[in-house]
């Protein structure tokens, strides 16, 4: 029985031929990303902007009545709520962002929290509230700093640690691959207005982490090429090295996508924008391995003498 191959053996296309307009295309994504980030803006969740969590206990129920709550509560008018079930089937937690003018008067916060566990008690006999939780702007806004700058520094230990372990162009190419994968699901965000909460931070790094996985694995192969096939035009390498890898990120992309669509169409709402991060993640993250961090190589000048040194670079011989 022959095993089933996605990928023929001796496969050879010519990515880096359109090396060009997929570049300038991707340069220009990437600028209408962060253009929607600054116009549009972000739909920042309770954790980047401040909030109210109220949890909630249904004694008297098996499960808790996600949906009519979030109906009861949007009705009070202030806004649309975050419910999540923890811990139980019957324990749930309503999430809110602080109200309008609560930095200058937090009684506005208290108030709102004293509003929706009335509610929920009028119109639930066996609803236990368990606490109320809040996070002030102040806090929020340090979270987010510290959020950005999580992701930042993890861009930056990424292309230093390629620049050791390859050269320093490789350094390069990783770090503009990151720079391209997270603009774009940032600009996906800003376009949707999905909330962006810690949970799409979590998303974001761990796509820093495939699409970095992605290019470590095509800058290997092309690593090993450049020490073998030493007189062979970069782009040629360059695509062969690709075409070498390419079963390889087929079938791990196809198995994470089948994951991915399942949690997409039958998952949780709460964990929605998190898998719709991580399913765009590996879209761009497996093109801008073979798109932004493979044609950059031409550009910055690496050659087989960047691993192994040529005749005129050996010492002479005795």
């Amino acid at each position: 029985m022959k095993l089933l191959k996605l990928v023929p053996d001796h496969t050879n296309i010519h990515f880096l031929k359109w090396r060009v307009p997929f570049y300038l295309g991707s340069l220009l994504l990437i600028a209408a990303s962060w253009g929607l980030v600054m116009t549009r803006g972000l739909n920042l969740g309770v954790d980047f902007v401040g909030g109210q969590m109220v949890r909630v206990t249904f004694e008297r129920s098996a499960e808790a009545p996600v949906g009519v709550l979030r109906d009861e509560v949007t009705k009070l008018g202030y806004g649309e709520p975050i419910l999540q079930r923890f811990g139980k089937p019957n324990e749930v937690s309503i999430r809110m962002k602080l109200p309008a003018g609560a930095d200058k008067d937090p009684s506005l916060s208290d108030k709102m929290a004293r509003t929706i566990t009335a509610a929920v008690k009028a119109n639930h006999a066996d609803a236990r509230i368990d606490g109320v939780d809040s996070v002030s702007g102040k806090v929020s806004k340090e979270l987010g700093w510290s959020a950005f700058y999580a992701l930042g520094l993890a861009a930056i230990f990424v292309a230093a640690y390629i620049w050791v372990r390859f050269e320093w162009q490789f350094g390069v190419g990783a770090l503009l691959s990151l720079v391209h994968d997270v603009s774009l699901t940032l600009g996906m965000f800003a376009l949707t207005q999905l909330e962006f909460d810690l949970n799409i931070v979590a998303a974001l790094l761990t796509l820093i982490g495939y699409s970095l996985n992605d290019t470590i694995v095509v800058y290997d192969r092309i690593r090993e090429n450049l020490k073998k096939y030493r007189k062979m035009p970069i782009p040629e390498l360059l695509d062969l090295s690709v075409n070498e890898t390419l079963a390889r990120t087929i079938v791990t992309s196809l198995s994470m996508l089948i994951t991915l669509v399942a949690l997409l169409l039958l998952g949780p709402a709460v964990i929605f924008g998190f898998t719709a991060a991580i399913t765009l993640g590996i879209f761009i993250g497996t093109y801008s391995s073979i798109y932004m961090a493979a044609p950059i190589l031409i550009w910055l000048k690496v050659s087989s003498k960047s691993f192994v040194p040529g005749e005129a670079d050996s010492p002479a011989k005795a």
